[in-house]
């Protein structure tokens, strides 16, 4: 799929949020930056993390509150859900921020935060 847009999936616990769930905690400031930059610039946001109910809205309340504000949140985008014709589970985006990434690098050895 092509679109002038970068989709930007972003964890909340670890990641945005220096917390123990379902505690809230400091922010991270230089990702929480990065990601208002990206979003002026046109790209769209998901957050995209294992909180429900009072946890989650607890979550969106508190990136609110930090000038973050999504284009989805545990979803995929509407254009998304329209092109493919269905909602999968699995969020289709540009790029993962995740304190859990992990890669494989060049010599077969996992790499990453989790490590």
């Amino acid at each position: 799929m092509e679109t002038d847009y970068k989709i930007i999936a972003v964890d909340f616990d670890g990641t945005l949020c220096y917390s123990k769930w379902p505690d809230l905690g400091a922010p991270n400031k230089t990702l929480i930056e990065y990601l208002i930059k990206e979003k002026a610039a046109g790209n769209k946001l998901i957050l995209w993390t294992c909180r429900a109910g009072q946890a989650l809205m607890d979550a969106t309340r508190w990136c609110e509150d930090h000038g973050l504000s999504f284009d989805a949140v545990n979803d995929n985008l509407p254009e998304i859900v329209e092109l493919y014709g269905n909602n999968s589970r699995k969020i289709t985006c540009d790029l993962y921020i995740d304190d859990r990434s992990v890669y494989i690098d060049a010599m077969g050895n996992l790499q990453g935060a989790a490590l």
